[in-house]
């Protein structure tokens, strides 16, 4: 029996008849925000009804998803939010941290003061999450913390991919899973990046960078695979 879904009750509808692109980010932003687990059912119908439009532009809006590893269609199952193998995690942070390196070497000499500024308080931020073992908070300014370091390489199309990638791995919302103690770890490697960042020596940040790849690597191998949280090894998030 297919799971009711919760993403109806997490979308925010402002006005009915909002166009495909209103329709796109809508679905878009509940699932980077992990307001939904991966798994969850979309209905389109529902969602139809919900955004008082035909199933037309949700569809469309639904297949762009796919495209970009969000969202998952299988016949007779209808639309999902896409479920990762813990294989498939893996790879994808594997071409995070590929991506994230060239960016990171080309910011190095391109920050300038304000670019500096905005990673101290991005890290600051990190450890206020850290203090009030808010592991949402951890997970969500992580990735603000690692755009304030790759920003400054002004590397759009890299910027770009790196974004999709990372897109791919938020429903996991895998740092709300792990143990306070590695996000402690997993942020003295922040701290570790941002010292080589702010001194302008790209052997130390890429250094510091390969180690927090290490360890985010070895974490996220931690995470429990028998809660619904992955789909089994057999089934693609791509059908």
């Amino acid at each position: 029996m297919r799971r009711r879904s919760s993403l109806i009750a997490s979308l925010v509808v402002d006005a009915p008849g909002r166009p495909q692109q209103a329709i796109l980010d809508e679905l878009r932003r509940v699932i980077l925000d992990g307001a939904v687990s991966p798994g969850t059912p979309i209905p389109l119908g529902e969602v139809a009804d919900l955004f008082g439009v035909s199933q037309i532009p949700v569809r469309e809006a639904l297949k762009t998803l796919i495209g970009e590893g969000l969202v998952a269609h299988r016949n007779n199952f209808g639309y999902t939010v896409a479920l990762l193998t813990p294989q498939e995690l893996r790879e994808m942070y594997i071409v995070r941290e590929t991506l994230e390196s060239a960016a990171l070497a080309a910011a190095v000499g391109n920050a300038s003061d304000q670019d500096h500024a905005a990673a101290i308080d991005a890290n600051n931020v990190l450890l206020q999450a850290i203090k009030d073992d808010d592991s949402t908070a951890f997970h969500r300014h992580s990735r603000d913390f690692h755009l304030a370091l790759t920003g400054p390489s002004r590397m759009y199309r890299l910027l770009h991919m790196l974004e999709s990638a990372w897109n791919v791995t938020e429903p996991v919302q895998s740092m709300v899973h792990v143990s306070a103690e590695d996000r402690r770890d997993l942020h003295a490697d922040h701290t570790e990046m941002l010292d080589g960042f702010l001194a302008r020596d790209v052997e130390r940040l890429l250094t510091a960078a390969e180690v927090h790849a290490q360890r985010l690597n070895a974490v996220i191998a931690t995470l429990p695979t028998d809660t619904g949280l992955f789909a089994p090894p057999d089934i693609s998030s791509t059908q």
